[in-house]
């Protein structure tokens, strides 16, 4: 396991959030399933993203996650929260308790309601969050993922963060599946720790000088990750990286989120690990077993 930060290098899961009958987040449920995932070798936990259903939890109920995880023996130092939320005093709030809890950073969507945004507008919004935090110990990780906010956050603007706040502004998490992109942020800004969001890049981002990966599917392929990592620079690298994309390959052609809490019902055995917020539903029987055949061709076995 890396002896550094996790927003330095690594690869995060993007942890999904187990639910009460009554929808509300099960935190005991989450931090075994947090600890689960550091056994299997991730190297840091990406709480509360899109995977964890953020978006439709209320700002007290992410707080309420935040507080249990700083009181459990979860290394929350090694924690990425989500914080990005549409109201900039949300997001101030967020990024405070995960200063307080030792959150070794902080995962940040650009405000996503009004479109198009400007990267004046942009930088406008995250530079009165960082004044507003006022703590030197805050590090942001910039979160693209246009697909679902409808918000790039562009080259031009990070040259504009990181140059107005370099010891803040230290990387992103690319969700948009365009590796060029992925490229071209490591080329131009190379102290910028850039992860891929898909587990396919995993090697590809590793060998041009990129951080890492925070995905999905680490959720249930956090060993595999775990072996491009520590082997990434061997001759068996590329057999270590198709064996973790075919299970990504797999997954994503079903509903992510649905997908992978159904995968997590069936490998731990607890139904309760369907219960969706709405707007999501569980995968409905068909679809659930063509996603199990899919992952058991793909190499998955529930024992791992």
């Amino acid at each position: 396991m890396s002896t550094l930060s996790p927003i330095d290098g690594g690869v995060m899961a993007a942890v999904l959030t187990p639910l009460n009958d009554d929808l509300s987040p099960n935190h005991a449920a989450w931090l075994d399933h947090s600890r689960d995932l550091m056994a299997q070798g991730c190297t840091g936990l990406a709480v509360l993203g899109t995977t964890s259903e953020a978006n439709s939890f209320s700002l007290s109920e992410r707080l309420a996650m935040l507080d249990a995880l700083g009181e459990s023996d979860v290394n929350s130092g090694l924690s990425v929260p989500g914080v990005g939320c549409c109201a900039l005093p949300d997001t101030v709030e967020l990024c405070r308790k995960a200063l307080e809890i030792g959150a070794a950073g902080v995962l940040m969507l650009p405000p996503f309601y009004y479109k198009p945004a400007s990267d004046d507008g942009l930088f406008a919004a995250y530079s009165e969050i960082i004044q507003r935090v006022g703590d030197s110990k805050l590090k942001i990780l910039l979160y693209h993922i246009p697909q679902n906010t409808g918000v790039p956050i562009t080259l031009p603007l990070i040259e504009k963060l990181v140059t107005a706040y370099p010891n803040t502004v230290v990387g992103i998490k690319d969700s948009a599946g365009d590796f060029a992109n992925m490229q071209a942020m490591v080329t131009n800004f190379p102290d910028f720790n850039v992860f891929s969001g898909s587990d396919a890049y995993l090697l590809d981002i590793l060998r041009i000088g990129g951080a890492g990966s925070i995905t999905a599917c680490n959720n249930i392929s956090a060993r595999e990750s775990a072996a491009v990592l520590a082997n990434w620079q061997s001759d068996d690298a590329d057999t270590y990286q198709t064996a973790l994309s075919a299970i990504r390959l797999a997954t994503q052609k079903f509903p992510l989120v649905e997908a992978l809490k159904e995968a997590m019902a069936r490998k731990t055995g607890d139904a309760a690990w369907r219960t969706l917020r709405p707007p999501l539903q569980p995968l409905d029987a068909a679809t659930a077993e063509a996603f199990w055949a899919a992952l058991g061709a793909a190499g998955f076995s529930a024992a791992s």
